[in-house]
C-alpha cells in the first residue's frame, strides 16, 4: 500500500509490516496502525515510528539498551495478555525520542516504553511505575561511549 507521509514523502508499505496498536500510544491513541522506517539502516539506532492511520504524524524511536545496557521492561502480567506474548525474546523494545533544536539534548521516554510483538505484530506502550527510568533521559553522550 502507498502513505503518503509528511517526513517521507509517499512510501510504500507492506502490509504484513503494520504493526497493530489497539490502545494507540500516548498522546495519539486514534492512530491504531503504525509502521517502523529506518530498521534496516547498518549502524543507525534510530528508527521513525510512522503512523499509518495518520501519516503526518511519524514518532522518532531507539532501543534504549543501544545506550542504557542495563535496561529492564517490568511487564504487568496484563499487559503479556494483551500482547500475547509467548517469548521475551520475540519482543522489541523502543522508546520515544524527542530531538530537539541542539542536538545533544535529545531525549528517550524510559519510564513508558513501546513494546512490538513480533510474532503477532502488536504492539503497545507500558507506562513502568519505576523512578529510575525517568520521562525524560539525556542519553547522547552515553549513546557516543558505546559507539552508536
Amino acid at each position: 500500500m502507498q502513505l503518503k507521509t509528511r517526513h517521507f514523502g509517499t512510501i510504500e508499505v507492506d502490509e504484513k509490516d503494520i504493526i497493530d496498536f489497539p490502545e494507540g500510544i500516548l498522546g495519539f491513541e486514534y492512530i491504531k496502525r503504525f509502521v517502523i522506517l529506518g530498521k534496516n539502516e547498518e549502524g543507525n539506532p534510530f528508527h521513525w515510528l510512522q503512523g499509518v492511520d495518520d501519516p503526518d504524524i511519524a514518532l522518532v524511536i531507539i532501543d534504549p539498551r543501544t545506550f542504557k545496557p542495563d535496561y529492564v521492561v517490568e511487564v504487568p502480567d496484563e499487559e503479556v495478555e494483551i500482547l500475547e506474548i509467548k517469548d521475551p525474546e520475540k519482543v522489541l523494545v523502543f522508546s520515544v525520542v524527542v530531538v530537539p533544536e541542539d542536538l545533544s539534548k535529545m531525549t528517550a521516554n524510559l519510564s513508558a516504553p513501546i513494546l512490538i510483538n513480533i510474532e503477532n505484530s502488536k504492539g503497545k506502550q507500558v507506562v513502568m511505575d519505576n523512578e529510575e527510568y525517568p520521562i525524560k533521559y539525556y542519553f547522547m553522550e552515553e549513546l557516543r561511549k558505546v559507539g552508536g
